[in-house]
């Protein structure tokens, strides 16, 4: 007899109870079955029909929940007779109120007036053996009565009326149920705030308490609700939520030991059976074989063993039936599964083609406001035209972060560890946001320990997204004050580095109430600190999730009017006797000496990009010949010597990436730059590949446009 860590007495078997109703409330059906058949077996030599009612009522249960009513129907009428001969009247009644929550759930006509009678019964005997415990599960039975019913105030009533909830075997369980039925009677009624109420009250008993399907049925009810209320992103995350731990709990693996469990159980149950009474056979042959009786005998054992044969052949019959259920759950899951799949490549999918979409005619919104600032506007006009040009810069950065976060849920981005100097990493960011920190009169300053290794192997790319996040965020609530970047190792070894980094700001501060929402998405605080500050609430979002991904985590220790700090730690691996090649050359030469008198070739097929560009080339004394096509690019690029060809990359015909290809076939010299409407953390390799010399993603700013220009000139000089 397997003792599963029990021995059989008094002080082992309710625990052994208690475990088999926890295992039956959580799910874990094949291991509750495996006890309760222990159970069974411990019935033979302890109060024999009290243990084996109660193992029969939690068998009836879990056939009732695997929606096996017959088999469920045929175990509690065991368990009812059980109770009755061993005189508990307690245990009596919730087998009964069991069989009815079971003809509840078949809920067909023929057994409906089966329900009204077994329903009167209990209440009798409640009353008769003055159990007013009781009382409460009974309402429980009714409520769900009334539901079948469609009538859902008596049931509100009812499952009001059961709390709080007396079960010695199952009170936190069916409490759980019974905010469960009233958060989808109030939904019934649209009563969305009491529905909200006692849902979150049944979430929490499944979450303390591991009930895998009603935490399940809960959050796929809280997204019904939020979507009645109106609030649809917050419907969205419950349901994602909801197919997350629909994922977690029901996997292929999962199911397929659960089956392995149910089935091996019911077999070694029976199996054991048959081996006790062979092994009571052979000692009776023994003891009787020298006597008439032993015909007798034998012929009764051989019947019993006979019917156990029978017996185990309807089990497996039944075991049958619930794999067949459990497949067909799998089967949904896998639907589900594939379903949410797909929405999310489609998704990903749409936001990458309207941000494409976007990017082209904001080209042309911010190229032609740069060449109307220049052009000595009024200062009203001037006014109205920074007005446009941050307007534009704006919708770029929201377009930016909604790309982010996309790639981030869709678990697109990967970690790129290459060697960097830490210092320049830094140092870049500081020096890209000296205007925006000019305009709110606001100092950076760069702190960093001399202690940090020079080069360091990591993702300076995602490290310089953090910064530059953190740093907007900083400037953007501080005026006329001073933000510092802070950068100190804290531990070392031969081959690690952690770095400790800190962006400290003496802005506005930020409240407790806020700081605890701060990094979730669209989150910046009041709606008047949004309206006057402005910006997307996705920056400390996307930092969160960046360091998520180096393993990292990011803090926050901050007081209203005294200021913010976000501060994080990073592992890096040191570089080991790596030269990195430096090239800043925008800062060490004069970029409009470097780019004056150029003649380049500019492919784009989109009319107005062709006068915009232009128009800003030319503003630096530089002239271009315009091919309409890739075709027209390769013919030119053949028969004219240019400077640097720019490159737009989705063109009609041939794209920019094909006609690159072609070019480099017989020139190999000039410089190509890519335009194009992707973002830089993006793959682009395609484009090196192709024989780019470098990226230039629209829209973009005029100084970093020309920069990008003088720098490829300058590297095609020095390597010619």
């Amino acid at each position: 007899m397997r003792s599963f860590g029990y021995q059989s007495s008094h002080d082992s078997i309710p625990l052994l109870i208690s475990d088999i109703f926890l295992y039956k409330n959580q799910g874990n059906y094949g291991l509750a079955i495996e006890k309760a058949n222990f159970l069974l077996e411990l019935s033979d030599e302890k109060q024999g029909e009290f243990y084996a009612g109660l193992g029969h009522l939690s068998l009836a249960k879990i056939h009732n929940n695997l929606e096996r009513h017959k088999q469920a129907l045929e175990f509690i009428t065991l368990a009812e007779e059980e109770f009755l001969n061993s005189n508990t009247p307690y245990e009596l009644i919730l087998a009964k109120l069991c069989k009815t929550q079971i003809l509840i759930s078949i809920g067909t006509p023929s057994v409906r007036n089966k329900i009204v009678s077994s329903l009167n019964e209990c209440k009798k005997l409640i009353q008769q053996y003055k159990l007013k415990d009781l009382e409460s599960n009974l309402y429980y039975t009714k409520g769900l009565w009334n539901k079948l019913n469609n009538r859902s105030k008596k049931a509100i009533r009812n499952f009001e009326k059961a709390l709080p909830l007396n079960n010695k075997y199952e009170q936190d369980y069916i409490s759980s149920k019974i905010y469960l039925e009233l958060a989808i009677a109030y939904l019934d009624l649209h009563q969305i705030i009491k529905a909200k109420e006692n849902a979150e009250k049944a979430q929490e008993y499944a979450e303390i308490f591991n009930f895998k399907e009603i935490l399940l049925n809960t959050l796929k009810l809280e997204s019904s609700i939020a979507e009645e209320n109106g609030n649809f992103k917050s419907a969205l995350d419950f349901s994602k939520k909801y197919q997350n731990k629909l994922s977690e709990n029901y996997d292929s693996n999962q199911l397929i030991k659960n089956e392995s469990i149910v089935d091996q159980s019911e077999i070694d149950y029976k199996n054991k059976l048959i081996a006790s009474y062979n092994e009571q056979n052979r000692e009776n042959n023994e003891k009787l074989s020298k006597s008439n009786l032993t015909s007798i005998f034998t012929s009764a054992l051989l019947i019993i063993i006979s019917l156990l044969t029978v017996s185990l052949y309807r089990n497996n019959k039944i075991k049958l039936k619930t794999n067949e259920l459990l497949v067909k759950k799998n089967n949904e899951l896998l639907r589900a599964k594939e379903k949410a799949e797909k929405a999310m490549k489609a998704k990903t999918q749409f936001l990458s083609t309207v941000s494409h979409e976007l990017r082209t005619p904001l080209y042309a919104v911010t190229g032609l406001t740069h060449l109307l600032l220049q052009e000595n506007p009024t200062e009203n006009q001037k006014e109205h035209l920074k007005s446009l040009k941050f307007s534009g810069e704006y919708l770029l950065t929201f377009i930016n972060d909604i790309l982010q976060i996309n790639k981030i849920e869709a678990k697109k981005l990967t970690i790129q560890n290459v060697p960097f100097y830490l210092e320049e990493i830094m140092s870049d960011v500081i020096n890209s946001l000296n205007q925006t920190s000019k305009e709110s009169n606001n100092t950076i300053e760069l702190k960093i320990d001399n202690t940090i290794p020079a080069q360091l192997i990591g993702d300076p790319l995602k490290l310089s997204q953090i910064f530059i996040n953190l740093l907007g965020n900083a400037l953007k609530f501080t005026e006329n004050g001073k933000i510092i970047l802070l950068a100190e190792t804290i531990k070392e070894t031969d081959t690690h580095s952690t770095i400790h980094f800190e962006v400290v700001d003496n802005g506005i501060g930020i409240s407790e109430e806020v700081q605890k929402n701060i990094f979730e998405s669209f989150s910046q605080g009041s709606i008047q600190i949004n309206r006057k500050y402005g910006g997307t609430g996705l920056g400390l979002n996307i930092v969160k999730s960046l360091l998520e991904l180096l393993k990292s985590e990011i803090n926050l220790s901050s007081k209203i009017g005294e200021g913010s700090n976000f501060y994080f730690d990073i592992e890096f691996e040191k570089a080991k006797d790596i030269e990195i090649r430096r090239e800043h050359i925008g800062d060490e030469i004069n970029t409009d000496e470097i780019i004056n008198n150029l003649h380049l070739l500019l492919v784009e097929d989109n009319k107005i990009n062709q006068v915009i560009t232009k128009k800003m080339l030319l503003q630096k004394n530089i002239s271009c010949d315009i091919a309409d096509d890739g075709y027209i690019a390769i013919e030119k690029a053949k028969n004219n010597n240019y400077d640097a060809i720019l490159m737009d990359i989705h063109m009609p015909g041939i794209s920019g990436l094909k006609a690159t290809k072609e070019i480099r076939k017989f020139n190999d010299e000039v410089p190509i730059i890519a335009l194009t409407a992707i973002s830089l953390d993006e793959n682009t390799d395609d484009f090196y590949e192709a024989g780019c010399n470098d990226i230039v993603t629209k829209p973009f700013k005029p100084d970093e446009f020309y920069r990008k220009i003088a720098e490829n000139i300058l590297k095609n000089l020095r390597l010619n």
